[in-house]
């Protein structure tokens, strides 16, 4: 009997030894998109006003005044918060495939600019679709996650961008999504009020040294 007590005994403390080590999340995969969200949530706090004037940034980490902005700005604030600066990825992304991205057919441009470029819609587009991932466009709510990112076409070729979060509307059940169209940072149920153009999901660059 005592035998058996002392295997149990031990089995007990090796178990706990294990979970004062582990996580607390129980999923590193988790822990950026929480984190990201709770960011982009935490912007709907901020008063902005919409402002979309060129304005010259410093590089990296370069923002607008934190009083204004545009709907990408609100995407590149809430991924700066937790540690991944759109401003530098983007811009090093079209220095090494500037051909991908539609800045000199769209805007004319000759070369990249790091003041303006991370901050245009269909840049983060193809950003996302080469460095995160590119998701299907559904009709169906069930179908998006918490982090993901989604862009609409306003009407008139006009680009509009928003992060869905972990809210749900009492409504209809679907997750909210953050954005500025205008009157600042809002947490709305507006998922499917405009086409649809684009879904994405990007957790960040790769650890470094990883492949």
């Amino acid at each position: 009997m005592r035998g058996w007590l002392a295997l149990l005994f031990a089995f007990v403390a090796t178990a706990l030894s294990v979970a004062e080590t582990r996580p607390a999340s129980g999923n590193p995969r988790q822990e950026f998109p929480d984190k990201l969200v709770a960011a982009a949530i935490e912007r709907t706090n901020h008063s902005v006003k919409y402002v979309s004037d060129y304005v010259h940034l410093d590089y990296p980490g370069g923002d607008v005044p934190a009083d204004t902005g545009v709907c990408s700005d609100e995407i590149i604030r809430a991924y700066r918060a937790v540690g991944v600066d759109l401003q530098k990825e983007v811009h090093e992304d079209m220095v090494k495939n500037w051909p991908m991205y539609p800045a000199k057919s769209k805007w004319h441009q000759k070369h990249p600019d790091p003041s303006i470029d991370h901050r245009r819609v269909p840049n983060l587009m193809v950003f996302f679709s080469r460095k995160g991932e590119s998701l299907p466009i559904s009709s169906r709510a069930e179908d998006y996650s918490p982090g993901e990112i989604v862009t609409w076409d306003l009407g008139g070729d006009v680009p509009h961008i928003g992060m869905l979060v972990s809210v749900g509307s009492k409504e209809s059940g679907r997750l909210l999504v953050v954005h500025n169209i205008g009157q600042g940072p809002k947490m709305e149920d507006v998922l499917f009020r405009w086409k649809l153009t684009g879904h994405y999901r990007y957790f960040g660059p790769p650890p470094h040294g990883s492949h």
